[in-house]
């Protein structure tokens, strides 16, 4: 079985945390939903409460084996709190070392993975007023809906979410699971 975390934090958009968890659990991936900072309570960035279903701190505790992806959400300052938790920005760095899925949406891509070496030669994209400030991997931003790129999946903002998300079943589970899901849930 396929295994993936996503973090989520205070502030976090809400649409490209919970599209994630849902598809990829329809998938039968398991997901590891999983809140930066003290509590499993998260309040979202329009005010939404969402449970996650352990904190960071539980998660590593446990000594879990790295899983196959982790999913950074976007929105703020839900992406700045991620940032600035060197836990969640050091277990980004080990996954993308290790040749992992990382996955990115919004301002995540230029807030969180900077730090973590994730975007190093890799096609991506962002939410899109943050491209200019993201000025040392200019050269390899493309405005597209999402891109992939290797062990990197990038979105571009809350509009993206659905198929940013579907890209990263299909590359978890493969095409026919990706095709009943997205028939199953009526996509465009």
């Amino acid at each position: 079985m396929k295994k993936a975390v996503v973090f989520i934090a205070d502030g976090t958009e809400e649409i490209e945390v919970i599209t994630p968890v849902d598809y990829l659990r329809r998938a039968a991936v398991q997901v590891h939903f999983v809140a930066i900072g003290q509590s499993r309570t998260v309040t979202a960035a329009h005010g939404v409460s969402i449970n996650a279903d352990m904190t960071l701190e539980s998660y590593l505790s446990a000594g879990e084996e790295l899983p196959d992806a982790v999913v950074v959400p976007g929105g703020m300052p839900g992406t700045t709190n991620i940032a600035d938790c060197r836990a969640a920005v050091d277990f980004i760095r080990q996954m993308n070392d290790a040749g992992k899925l990382v996955c990115a949406i919004c301002a995540a891509p230029k807030v969180v993975l900077p730090k973590t070496g994730a975007l190093k030669g890799k096609a991506w994209t962002c939410y899109p007023g943050m491209r200019e400030e993201a000025a040392e991997f200019i050269a390899t931003y493309r405005d597209e809906a999402f891109i992939h790129d290797g062990n990197l999946i990038t979105g571009r903002g809350p509009g993206a979410a659905e198929e940013f998300s579907m890209e990263i079943v299909r590359t978890l589970t493969g095409d026919a699971i990706y095709s009943k899901i997205k028939e199953g849930s009526v996509q465009r």
